[in-house]
């Protein structure tokens, strides 16, 4: 989420929703042959992007069940299919960043914002200011969070419970539980705990976006983030 324009309140989290790479009325044999172009242009490439290729194929999906949780620390509440999109991560997508946003809103309200298929935007987990976390997409799928799609594709979106004009929202609580999972996202994807891979929603290439704002403390969540991942 986050403000716009360093006006407060706007409560529009992430961005506009990705649009499809099939077209209405697209046939099973152009999709086929589409799938099948991705695959011959990776094995000009290497091994590893054959591979990578392989799960950007129509149809071809892993294994997955409703409503698992990436993070054990978490509550699970579903958000809208379309606030986010199908997806294979890391299979088909690296993922290698961390982008915190701040909810510009209460914690209800931006999770009924994620199951409303009008909000066209979500993020993976929103942190409360008590330290309980809610997971609304899985991190195989791209949550539209960053208003940038291949941030979208690259990154995991955690928003936190707040105003970005109102330093008194971030909680020692808040800081600790997005720490630990920060850590536990860095430790299963490989991601470096540091401030080029854990970044704001206002660094996205492209966004109008201001969060977390200039009370987020950046030095101490880092600090937090590294402390959790030598625990």
């Amino acid at each position: 989420m986050g403000s716009k324009g360093n006006k407060a309140g706007k409560g529009t989290a992430g961005g506009p929703a990705e649009s499809g790479s099939r077209k209405p009325g697209r046939t099973r044999r152009a999709v086929l042959f589409g799938g099948l172009g991705v695959l011959a242009v990776a094995a000009v490439a290497g091994r590893e992007e054959i591979g990578r290729a392989w799960w950007l194929v129509p149809g071809v999906t892993k294994p997955r069940q409703e409503g698992a949780l990436d993070h054990a620390g978490a509550s699970w509440t579903a958000a809208s299919p379309a606030n986010w999109r199908l997806a294979d991560r890391p299979a088909d997508y690296r993922v290698d960043r961390i982008v915190v946003h701040v909810t510009q809103g209460s914690f209800e309200s931006s999770v009924d914002a994620f199951k409303n298929p009008f909000h066209k935007a979500s993020a993976h987990y929103i942190v409360g200011q008590d330290g309980h976390i809610e997971q609304m997409v899985r991190e195989l799928d791209v949550a539209f969070h960053s208003g940038n799609r291949s941030m979208n594709e690259r990154s995991i979106g955690i928003e936190h419970v707040g105003f970005v004009d109102r330093p008194q929202d971030f909680t020692d609580a808040m800081y600790e539980a997005s720490a630990r999972l920060a850590a536990d996202i860095c430790r299963r994807y490989d991601i470096p705990a540091d401030r080029k891979h854990i970044l704001g929603h206002s660094q996205v290439p492209g966004t109008d976006h201001t969060d977390p704002g200039p009370h987020w403390d950046w030095n101490r969540y880092v600090r937090l983030v590294g402390d959790a991942l030598r625990s």
